[in-house]
């Protein structure tokens, strides 16, 4: 077992006038906000670390993101105790179904949400296992030994094409009319190590700066909220997440 101490923010940016993004840091819901706690492992069965980028180009987003986490973090904590690897498995696809039926639902009833969607990354703790997801353009980067590597892939066109840098051309995420919208689960084949780094961010944050800048801030020790502040420096296009968490 180990302590995780997490830094989480998300910022409006420089450009838009709304935040649709969001982040769970364990437990508490964060926007428009810094926030640090610490997580004692050997004192919970289970959590979520999550973030999610409301859909910029639709109405709603900041809902679509606020459900789509509110969600997730009582899934996760009303699962039954004891599910294997594939038992989890099976019940996030499930889960998955049931918050894009929600998220559609919403906007048939009330024509402002028609359409509105969020991207989804996270990080789960759940029976002593970890385990990460991926729906969307958000990103999963681990720093280990001091080199970072990116876990998740990009679902966008550029990955289709095979490019490294963002597209505002997502092929999946929750919501936004995606009618086959899928989730990259993984159980952590190595397990956190002490001193692993993770930082969740959203695109607002691997737009404005390069991997190689993010790697530096984070070998600096840098949090998730002077992530945000170099993303707005250099810009601040759109609203900038990111949670970062360390293994101690």
């Amino acid at each position: 077992m180990s302590r995780i101490v997490l830094t989480a923010a998300s910022r409006v940016g420089c450009v838009r006038s709304n935040n649709e993004d969001m982040v769970l840091a364990y437990d508490k819901f964060v926007r428009s906000e810094a926030y640090h706690t610490e997580v004692m492992t050997e004192n919970v069965d289970r959590f979520v670390i999550a973030l999610a980028d409301g859909m910029g180009g639709h109405r709603a987003g900041e809902v679509a993101s606020a459900d789509t986490l509110a969600n997730l973090h009582f899934f996760i904590n009303d699962l039954p105790k004891g599910l294997s690897v594939s038992e989890f498995n099976e019940m996030m696809v499930v889960w998955l179904e049931s918050v894009n039926q929600m998220i559609a639902s919403k906007g048939h009833v009330d024509p402002s949400m028609a359409e509105m969607g969020t991207t989804l990354v996270g990080v789960a703790f759940f029976n002593k296992k970890y385990y990460w997801m991926n729906c969307g353009d958000s990103r999963l980067y681990r720093l280990r030994q001091g080199k970072m590597t990116q876990m998740s892939t990009d679902h966008s066109l550029n990955t289709i094409q095979g490019e490294k840098r963002h597209s505002n051309v997502i092929t999946n995420c929750i919501g936004a009319g995606c009618k086959n919208s899928y989730l990259d689960l993984y159980e952590f084949t190595d397990d956190f190590l002490s001193g692993d780094v993770y930082l969740l961010c959203s695109d607002g944050l691997s737009d404005m700066i390069s991997d190689a800048e993010i790697e530096s801030l984070l070998i600096e020790g840098a949090s998730a909220n002077r992530l945000c502040e170099a993303a707005i420096e250099a810009g601040g296009y759109d609203n900038v997440s990111a949670c970062v968490f360390s293994v101690m």
